[in-house]
């Protein structure tokens, strides 16, 4: 079986969590026969093809990126034509675009799904012209995956293509596979977030991302202010302008800017608890939430509607406060700052939800089972002919 996975940029292009969930898809259905490439676009294109463990990258020119929608050339669409006839099966990754216009100009008849990763929050005029060709994308798709229950309800978009076309969305929790983490896991095991970063193990909260709008990061730093609670800011953009050291000038406050793989999971093993304030929608999952439970820790997470409290269970695997209240992530916070019981239990049971739902084998077994019985269906939607 031969699946080309199609999405804007992708490793080593980008770090974000939609690359990861597709290296974690391709990776846990290698051991199942499957063949993954995949196709995106590139801001620097140095090479063309890049091989991977858990794909081969086929990549072109992205010429430019209006509202983070990257945007190729003719020989992005020559090139994607090229591939597409190479698969049996075409999984895009939503949202993109510029591979609605892709898929419709090349105009493939080979069977083709979607993971619904994302709503597209708060684009205003360009969001309200993109509508009719989503649509038309969405009714294409022999299927469309949510990445949790609570996404596949709250989402408009999701929601109406269920009525149109009962059925059609299914629900696929996306996962890690342990074993992809182990040599970051193994060099973990040889740092010390004493003596690199100057944060006492198992006293200090922990957020990892970029530093994007929606992640809420002035909050978290609101709920810490006037406390003795230490928290550690760790991610692309998330060293202050102009900062020489990775403490900041507010007191509680570190942080710690870009950090390799192996440095994340020693901070993430080390934290008390993750935390992870997002503010909006566009925060659909949350990826570091799965990290941090397989690393058996608590987590904090906001309540958004999405799959962030599918991940984390208030008082369960850990706390969810309403976003943008920074009193109540303070109050989390403080509550486990104080419970050595409390974390270790909330951190016993995040690692048991990781293994129930969010491991390898649950994602390959979801993802291979879907796969077939799209391939074995008898025409695709009548939208392609």
């Amino acid at each position: 079986m031969r699946v080309l996975h199609v999405y804007r940029r992708y490793l080593p292009d980008s770090l974000g969590g939609t690359a990861e969930a597709i290296r974690q898809i391709s990776l846990v259905l290698k051991a199942k026969g499957v063949e993954s490439r995949v196709f995106a676009l590139s801001p620097e294109l140095s090479m063309r093809v890049v091989d991977r463990p858990e794909a081969q990258v086929i990549r072109a020119r992205s010429w430019f990126a209006p509202a983070s929608c990257d945007i190729g050339g003719i020989a992005a669409l020559s090139c994607f034509r090229r591939e597409a006839k190479w698969a049996d099966l075409i999984h895009y990754h939503f949202p993109w675009p510029y591979a609605d216009l892709l898929h419709f100009t090349v105009r493939t008849e080979k069977p083709c799904l979607m993971t619904y990763h994302s709503d597209i929050v708060q684009k205003g005029a360009l969001g309200m012209c993109y509508r009719p060709l989503r649509a038309r994308m969405l009714a294409s798709m022999n299927a469309v995956v949510a990445t949790s229950p609570a996404y596949r309800q709250t989402s408009r978009v999701l929601r109406r293509l269920e009525y149109e076309a009962p059925g059609r969305v299914e629900v696929i929790p996306l996962g890690i596979s342990e074993s992809s983490y182990q040599e970051y896991l193994d060099a973990a095991e040889e740092i010390s977030v004493q003596e690199e970063f100057g944060l006492k193990p198992n006293r200090y909260f922990l957020f990892i991302g970029a530093a994007r709008a929606y992640k809420g990061l002035p909050v978290l730093e609101k709920a810490v202010t006037g406390s003795e609670l230490t928290v550690a800011i760790a991610g692309p953009g998330t060293m202050p302008e102009g900062e020489a050291s990775s403490t900041s000038g507010q007191a509680g406050v570190r942080h710690l800017g870009q950090v390799s793989p192996a440095q994340k999971m020693a901070l993430i093993g080390n934290c008390r608890a993750l935390v992870l304030p997002s503010n909006r929608r566009s925060e659909a999952f949350g990826m570091v939430l799965v990290e941090a439970a397989m690393c058996g820790r608590p987590l904090i997470s906001t309540e958004l509607g999405t799959g962030t409290s599918y991940v984390n269970i208030h008082e369960h695997t850990g706390f969810v406060v309403p976003p943008d209240d920074a009193d109540s992530l303070h109050y989390a916070m403080q509550t486990l700052a104080l419970n050595d019981e409390m974390v270790t239990r909330m951190g016993i049971a995040a690692r048991q939800r990781y293994e129930k739902l969010f491991a390898g084998q649950p994602l390959s077994d979801a993802y291979y089972s879907l796969y077939q019985r799209i391939l074995t269906e008898d025409s695709s939607p009548s939208v392609h002919v």
